[in-house]
């Protein structure tokens, strides 16, 4: 049914048509079928990961930047995803930048946005999240307001972590988003250190302890890795999330003139999916597990979700294959992640 329904959302602008797609879901959820009409299903059995100290119902999630202010956390936990991570949030309210700020290719299956971290404050997620509905894994992707230097960021994300803390099962945090001004300075590895070092401090001064994982860009060179490598294993945070979206514009379908008159902000979707399987695949030879790496990046098919996890993912993450496929992408991953397992089991048993 989402097939049909894509043409007429696609008549919209694509910001426009986010919101009635989530205002649809809200409707539908309070009807007992119709989220199976669109695709929709919980995890099946077998498909649970256990990383982190947590088990994650299913292997996929939603990716940050969808359900900002954690407004829909149980509808999407009752269309396949394992897991829903809600931000970036900001301590304080902000609009983000100016409209139109989300754009899509539709020759290449893309988007290009650049949001600006739009958000209605912590305090706000935190009111609604106190009331969510146990059983879905919930991730708290936090930044930095933009209007706070760089050189005040520590407080920002403290201020997020300590109010997020007691409704969250993990948090991300983010300083890969190409659409705040200097946030990807925060990558370099003295202030990265600074933020993660008191993030782990304070969560281990408290009695239930999350996990704390790095979300970074695909345009970091090998070089560049190598520090978030080191960060990584100096921290001793629990993972890294590969990858947030990308300042490239390299191989589009969409003509040069199209995609220079969108302007400046970062680009999701097939497009990045190659780069951020690369980073993937790095990083999870630098960094063995128990580290967990969760991929995100150009995942629109199973096929793409499994090459992730092939090249070392523990999990993968979703966006615009979800605006592009519809809910019936994430049973088609799931199956498939079952389907893998239960070889894997089939070759350790007879192997």
């Amino acid at each position: 049914m989402y097939k049909l329904l894509r043409p007429l959302l696609f008549l919209l602008s694509p910001e426009k048509a986010h919101h009635l797609t989530f205002s649809l879901l809200e409707v539908a959820k309070q009807v007992p079928g119709v989220l199976a009409l669109v695709g929709g299903m919980r995890p099946p059995k077998g498909a649970a990961v256990e990383v982190m100290g947590l088990r994650f119902p299913g292997p996929v999630g939603l990716a940050a930047g969808m359900d900002k202010d954690a407004a829909h956390v149980d509808a999407l936990a009752r269309i396949g995803f394992g897991f829903v991570e809600v931000g970036t949030l900001t301590p304080v309210a902000q609009p983000g930048n100016e409209r139109p700020r989300l754009f899509r290719l539709k020759a290449d299956r893309a988007l290009i946005n650049r949001m600006g971290f739009n958000n209605g404050g912590v305090q706000a997620a935190v009111a609604r999240l106190r009331k969510r509905t146990p059983g879905i894994i919930v991730g708290g992707n936090i930044g930095k307001n933009k209007v706070t230097p760089n050189e005040q960021a520590l407080e920002d994300y403290v201020k997020c972590f300590e109010a997020l803390h007691p409704v969250v099962d993990y948090f991300v945090v983010n300083v890969s988003s190409p659409n705040t001004p200097g946030l990807r300075a925060l990558q370099e590895k003295g202030p990265l250190l600074a933020i993660l070092n008191e993030l782990k401090r304070r969560d281990a001064a408290k009695a239930l302890h999350r996990p704390i994982l790095l979300k970074i860009a695909p345009d970091l060179t090998d070089g560049q890795l190598d520090d978030i490598v080191a960060v990584v294993r100096e921290s001793g945070i629990a993972g890294v999330i590969a990858t947030n979206t990308t300042i490239a514009r390299d191989g589009l379908q969409m003509p040069k003139a199209e995609v220079e008159a969108i302007g400046a902000g970062g680009l999701s979707g097939p497009p990045v999916r190659e780069r951020s399987t690369e980073v993937v695949r790095y990083l999870r030879e630098h960094l063995p597990r128990p580290v967990v790496i969760i991929g995100v990046g150009g995942i629109d098919s199973a096929e793409a979700a499994m090459e992730k996890l092939n090249a070392g993912a523990d999990l993968v993450q979703v966006f615009t294959g979800l605006i592009y496929e519809g809910p019936a992408l994430l049973k088609r991953i799931n199956e498939a992640f079952v389907g893998r397992v239960g070889a894997r089991m089939g070759t350790d048993e007879h192997g």
